[in-house]
């Protein structure tokens, strides 16, 4: 399973990248909102600088809702940079605007995905990726992860190429069953992913060897 960042920070960025645990990056307007990023030329900017630290996909997402404003953006957005992937909503405008995407060659992330119907009419639009929320799901007393697995099985029986992007990330538990169950991706929160260089157990066991040794080592 390979990981994704969610944000739109670049020192997170760049941090990352150092250590070659990212193989891309996704981003919202919530996410650029954070950063103090604001009106189209600076988010545009924005994802160019994320595209030109990151080698792999970086999703740039469409704010319109009609099949032509959608399309409007795609092209506009998909021009900054070989990278970019067009994040469209799960809604049948979006639908629309994936399958005519997919026939001009431009990548798509389908997002917004919460059951596993939804994730088969966007394999079918042709979807590059698809992002099922699973903690917004675990929210509401649904199975989250029991989603990100009928989405597996239901690819692998149709040998769909889409890619599932397992996305609302909010534990270690959800990325490790994520990769178990067989998630393509995952795309996680910078304070999350820097969890998972961590446990208890490690970092006794380092005071243990660092002290005897300095006890060999006076």
């Amino acid at each position: 399973m390979k990981l994704f960042i969610d944000t739109a920070n670049l020192n997170h960025i760049n941090e990352l990248v150092t250590y070659n645990i990212i193989s891309g990056v996704t981003t919202n307007p919530s996410l650029m909102a954070k950063e103090g990023i604001s009106g189209k030329e600076n988010c545009h900017k924005r994802y160019i600088d994320i595209c030109e630290l990151v080698n792999g996909p970086v999703s740039a997402e469409v704010i319109s809702t009609d099949h032509k404003g959608m399309l409007d953006e795609a092209y506009e957005l998909s021009a900054l940079h070989p990278n970019i992937v067009i994040k469209i909503p799960m809604i049948k405008e979006g639908i629309k605007a994936i399958y005519e995407l997919n026939k001009n060659g431009i990548k798509t992330n389908c997002t917004l995905i919460f059951s596993a119907a939804q994730a088969l009419l966007a394999a079918k639009a042709g979807a590059t990726f698809v992002s099922p929320f699973i903690g917004r799901l675990d929210d509401v007393n649904e199975d989250g992860l029991g989603l990100i697995k009928s989405i597996r099985t239901i690819y692998d029986n149709y040998n769909f190429e889409t890619n599932i992007l397992a996305a609302s990330i909010r534990s270690k538990e959800h990325i490790n069953k994520c990769a178990e169950i067989g998630a393509d991706f995952a795309t996680i929160p910078y304070s999350l992913l820097n969890q998972l260089f961590d446990h208890p157990l490690t970092t006794k066991g380092l005071e243990i060897f660092l002290t005897d040794h300095a006890k060999l080592n006076p």
